[in-house]
């Protein structure tokens, strides 16, 4: 199928030159790579380095150096997305709190780290210490009373919107590309698509300090999914520094579906996790090589951040919890209703989220980014300070809604009332009736579930960087922590009944609420973006326990198959499908009885396919068609008459070939003859001296025949990357297929509007 000493890019690639001239076989913005000639391009360098390995010892250096240069990449995407990662997280832990208050001995300290370094630091009261001062003791010397709570609200608010505006204005003026999530367009730059500047320097940087912005201002969003944004931008910087990967775009796509990796493996402490997201949710093509660097780039980075320790918990995230109760098979059907409600969350999010970012893109809204975000960030932080679980970070709140209600926990949700006659365990508290404290936090917690469903919706996809991982936990968390004390609760009163009689009896510690709010998190998280293997391995290397694995697998497979019920697609993917960038999903199955020839372009009544011949156009001719036409490529076929096809030119090369030939080779005129043979044509004398191309034709195009079924086309396309297909009869050329042609044929066949597709 492919031939790889003709392939583009092997070889000289004009007779007249002694090395390939510069920028062949690169390709222009919002294109599509051609996986197979990339392939080729390898083979032949891999082929090149080993035949040259044996004729000097320097040479085998260098082999040895080209081989290990892959390990060298994943240890410094894994070192540097490690280091951002535990910078951000310390940032983000000061300047939250930064908002409530500041720390009098040391001002780049957080509350915690304050508290720490106090010596009148009482275990009751450890959130309070002389050396922090809220804002109204600092400038009015109150803490209590309603001039201090009004006085520490405003500052609240004032806060998040200098996060937010600063932000905002960061991406709008250096890194427009810096906004959103990132995954939906690494998903598709995965894919084979080209968007330059998308994992720049400037991209990096920019997306690193609004992070850290945008989580500190309290606006619902994470800053899980950018994590990953930012280790594919150290992946593509590193590659830049090692030719393997600059000069080959399907190479560098390895390097990014393990940077991707590395970047779960950070933002959940989760590197075997990370790995099975990259290959579940992210990566288009997935060498078992790049399996074992994947691993390799997430256990880096995973060390690394481990080695900054930045919550001073000794673990890689906030919310790591350890439960001490086993499960019960009862329990089952509150974790597949947990289940059921992900699923039912994930649609009605996607549905909103969608139709407000749809509306955000054609109407007016659109053009005032940076007042939206301000709009939004007021409203937030108005309604999120009077309620103590909105107020706190995201993070924080999950960290909360997961623990289990020890002896020595002090929250509102651990308020029961406890028997004092009670002489058990420290890690064995048998349920207990629950206290006001919990009847409160019950109604507060509603409430923010309330506000995180509705505010989330606005949230996502506005002009910053903004995750859904951790508002998506949040709200599983909230709803499962509710369940969870319900069914505590009603195992405590009603402990006679069947359901409960076998296994709960007085006195024993029966249900974990904090175990129903880590599967409502795990159900929440797989209704909105459909993982499934990939989401039950992070959850469960986020609480170091195995014995929960069953819950999770149940609220997670019943999430997706209640939210693949209104519709397949998850948030990813309907953001690529919003932006119009040409992704053809794996996932997706074209059932419909078409043929190629249906498909295919030209269609009955438009002009002629336009072809470049084997030995009969001039120069002039040539860029003439080069200039009239906006086509990635030409067929080149033997005479206009007989159609019989003989191979492909890119647009690219084409154009470069000659302007190399005018500038370096004597004798060539606009009415020199160009030819693609191996010999040159019959001209009359005194002709210009022909230009010869054959090096940069590709005389193994892919083609398929017009009576093949598109289900093999679509195929075709997936699972080699192609960015065309040729269409023949009996050797004719007949018609070409692009990937473009291929996704307005598939969305046609869903009744969506074709044109949705505006890339090439």
């Amino acid at each position: 199928m492919v031939n790889a000493g003709d392939m583009n890019g092997s070889g000289n690639l004009m007779d007249f030159l002694d090395e390939p001239f510069p920028d062949v076989g690169t390709y222009e913005d919002f294109h599509t790579i051609d996986w197979l000639r990339e392939k080729s391009r390898d083979t032949d360098r891999h082929r090149k380095i080993t035949s040259r390995s044996k004729e000097s010892v320097w040479e085998f250096i260098k082999s040895l150096l080209d081989a290990w240069s892959g390990w060298v990449v994943m240890l410094l995407i894994g070192l540097l997305a490690g280091t951002l990662a535990g910078v951000i997280d310390l940032a983000v832990d000061w300047m939250t709190d930064l908002k409530e208050g500041v720390c009098l001995s040391a001002f780049w300290y957080s509350h915690e780290q304050c508290c720490w370094t106090s010596n009148e630091t009482t275990f009751d009261d450890r959130d309070k210490c002389p050396q922090w001062q809220k804002w109204s003791e600092l400038l009015v010397s109150q803490s209590e009373g309603a001039s201090a709570y009004i006085l520490n609200y405003f500052l609240y608010i004032l806060w998040a919107l200098c996060f937010a505006f600063l932000a905002v204005s960061l991406v709008r003026v250096f890194a427009p590309y810096a906004c959103g999530s990132g995954i939906p367009e690494i998903k598709t730059i995965l894919s084979g698509f080209i968007i330059r500047g998308y994992l720049g320097k400037w991209t990096l940087l920019i997306k690193t300090v609004t992070l850290v912005l945008v989580v500190s201002s309290g606006l619902s969003l994470g800053k899980e999914g950018p994590l990953v944004h930012v280790a594919c931008c150290c992946g593509n910087f590193f590659s830049s520094l090692f030719s393997k990967y600059s000069k080959n775009e399907g190479k560098r796509r390895e390097v990014l579906s393990a940077a991707a990796a590395a970047g779960v493996s950070v933002a959940f402490g989760a590197p075997i996790g990370g790995v099975l997201f990259s290959l579940e949710e992210v990566s288009y093509y997935f060498p078992l090589k790049t399996l074992w660097r994947s691993f390799f780039a997430a256990l880096v980075a995973a060390f690394t951040l481990r080695s900054i320790n930045p919550f001073g918990n000794s673990r890689l995230v906030l919310f790591y919890v350890e439960y001490h109760t086993p499960w019960y098979m009862a329990e089952l059907f509150p974790f597949i209703l947990l289940g059921v409600f992900g699923g039912l969350w994930g649609t009605l999010f996607i549905r909103c989220n969608i139709a407000w970012c749809r509306r955000r893109k054609t109407t007016r809204l659109g053009k005032y980014p940076v007042l939206e975000v301000i709009v939004v960030t007021a409203v937030t932080a108005i309604i999120a300070y009077p309620n103590p679980y909105t107020r706190r970070s995201t993070s924080e709140l999950i960290s909360e809604l997961f623990n289990d209600c020890g002896a020595l926990e002090s929250s509102q949700l651990c308020d029961y009332i406890n028997d004092p006659n009670m002489t058990r365990p420290v890690d064995d508290i048998p349920d207990r009736p629950a206290g006001p404290g919990v009847y409160t936090a019950m109604w507060q917690l509603a409430l923010a579930l309330v506000f995180k469903i509705v505010v989330t919706i606005f949230t996502f996809g506005m002009k910053i960087p903004s995750g859904l991982f951790i508002p998506s936990m949040a709200v599983g968390a909230m709803a499962g922590r509710m369940v969870g004390i319900g069914v505590e609760q009603l195992a405590y009163h009603h402990h006679d009944w069947i359901v409960f009689r076998n296994w709960c009896r007085p006195g024993a510690d029966c249900v974990t609420p904090g175990l129903y709010a880590m599967v409502g998190a795990a159900a929440c998280l797989g209704g909105v973006t459909r993982m499934t293997v990939s989401l039950v391995v992070i959850m469960f290397e986020l609480t170091g326990g195995l014995e929960y694995i069953v819950p999770l697998m149940a609220a997670a497979v019943t999430s997706k198959w209640v939210a693949d019920a209104f519709g397949k697609e998850g948030i990813y993917e309907a953001h690529i499908h919003l932006n119009g960038y040409p992704f053809l999903d794996v996932k997706d199955e074209f059932t419909h009885r078409t043929l190629a020839t249906d498909v295919m372009r030209p269609r009955r009544g438009e002009a002629p396919l336009s072809v470049l011949t084997q030995d009969s156009m001039t120069v002039e001719d040539v860029e003439t068609l080069i200039k009239e036409t906006d086509y990635n490529g030409f067929p080149v076929v033997v005479s206009r008459d007989s159609e019989r096809l003989i191979g492909f030119a890119q647009r690219r090369e084409l154009i470069l070939a000659i302007k190399n030939a005018r500038q370096r080779q004597d004798g060539v005129v606009s009415n020199s003859v160009v030819y693609f043979t191996e010999d040159p044509p019959e001209l009359p004398p005194n002709s210009p001296h022909p230009l010869k191309l054959r090096r940069i034709l590709n005389l193994s195009p892919f083609t398929v025949t017009d009576h093949t079924p598109m289900e093999t086309v679509v195929d075709i396309f997936r699972k080699l990357g192609l960015r065309q297909c040729l269409v023949t009869r009996s050797g004719r050329l007949l018609g070409i297929i692009t990937k473009k042609d291929v996704l307005r044929h598939m969305a046609q066949m869903a009744n969506q509007d074709p044109e949705s597709i505006m890339f090439n």
